[in-house]
């Protein structure tokens, strides 16, 4: 088609176009030509909510944290005035306390809180679960959204550092290179469907109450995913691939049940996370199981990678910026690893450095039309 007969060509889409006119030809009253869809998402932290941390966060414009765990056990932190206390001391800041960790960390078995979710063994595995749901309502009538939490047996798996950019140490993971000691965990055998009876029984219980209250439960996958068929110390991580996700978030169809979407990690899950990652967001974002971010980078892929600064790994964030705001997604864009430099104490340079990269991202993505 030539340049006059496609300006001829009458406007085939429903409704108005993406130029603002309708099937006239008619500018609408609502948009304007090349007008600027702000980005819903926003900077957010999980590192730290003392006073310090907080008022640098405020000086960055992070105004939005996950909070450290309260207390491993149901106590007096969990309480709901203890909550609120703390929630509207954090608001003082000017920051919104949009999450905070369930006892269900990252660690490997041998240091749970509450062991025997995972473990399996009632009625100990019902009491911890009967802690979890007077959590979630002690959360929701403090007024905290959301909570977020593990299922693993292993905790965050990794090999031998190597150097990266400057000669940071970029975390590694090299399957062939890691050292199954001892061969099992302290859980033994975990085969999947064992595996998805203690998931689906955990969801069963503790979902009904995050929907009640409006809690929404975000769980973190399996850093990283392991081959299917051979598993690590006897495990079958059938939370470390994406069709694992796929069923996980399947289990309980509620609009309180989803991940905290660590994109480094579901990245680890991919032959090819610079081509395939955008489709997987897509995919979880449309369905609106997506309820944090865990905004990192990576080079190379499924059972060998490193954790690179996040302007230096395969995936190109800005594009994948553009997705979550392509999605409507709103909720927090956050560093969770950043690799280690040599006199940067705790990783702060490298914590903010990652937060002020995302909060640049999110104004590119803002300003786009």
């Amino acid at each position: 088609m030539n340049r006059r007969d496609f300006l001829a060509a009458p406007l085939l889409v429903a409704g108005r176009d993406g130029f603002g006119l309708d099937h006239t030809g008619q500018r609408g009253a609502s948009l304007t030509a090349g007008a600027t869809r702000p980005a819903l998402m926003k900077a957010g932290t999980q590192h730290g909510d003392s006073d310090q941390i907080l008022r640098a966060m405020a000086a960055f414009g992070v105004n939005h944290i996950c909070s450290r765990l309260p207390s491993v056990r149901l106590d007096d932190k969990w309480s709901v005035a203890s909550l609120s206390r703390f929630r509207e001391h954090v608001e003082s800041f000017g920051i919104a306390l949009d999450m905070m960790p369930l006892p269900m960390s990252s660690n490997d078995i041998t240091r749970f809180e509450l062991p025997n979710i995972m473990l399996g063994k009632s009625p100990d595995r019902d009491r911890e679960i009967d802690d979890v749901c007077q959590m979630i309502r002690n959360a929701g009538r403090a007024g905290i959204p959301s909570l977020k939490y593990n299922m693993t047996f292993l905790g965050v798996v990794r090999t031998e550092s190597t150097p990266g950019r400057g000669g940071a140490a970029y975390s590694t993971f090299t399957y062939d290179k890691a050292k199954q000691d001892p061969p099992l965990t302290p859980a033994g055998p975990i085969h999947e469907d064992v595996y998805w009876e203690r998931i689906t029984y955990f969801l069963t219980r503790v979902v009904p109450v995050a929907e009640e209250h409006k809690v929404r439960l975000a769980c973190h996958p399996q850093d990283p995913g392991m081959p299917r068929g051979k598993g690590f110390q006897g495990v079958e991580t059938v939370l470390g691939s994406v069709d694992g996700l796929k069923r996980f978030v399947s289990i309980a169809e509620s609009p309180f049940h989803g991940l905290n979407f660590c994109q480094g990690t579901v990245a680890e899950m991919l032959e090819k996370p610079g081509e395939q990652i955008f489709d997987v967001i897509r995919w979880f974002g449309t369905r609106k199981k997506i309820f944090n971010v865990h905004f990192r980078n990576i080079r190379g892929g499924f059972l060998d990678f490193q954790e690179t600064f996040i302007d230096a790994g395969d995936v190109d964030m800005l594009k994948a910026m553009r997705v979550y705001k392509e999605i409507g997604y709103d909720g927090m864009m956050m560093p969770d690893h950043v690799p280690r430099v040599e006199g940067d104490a705790n990783e702060a340079q490298g914590f903010a450095f990652a937060l002020g990269y995302i909060k640049a991202l999110i104004a590119a993505v803002s300003a786009e039309a």
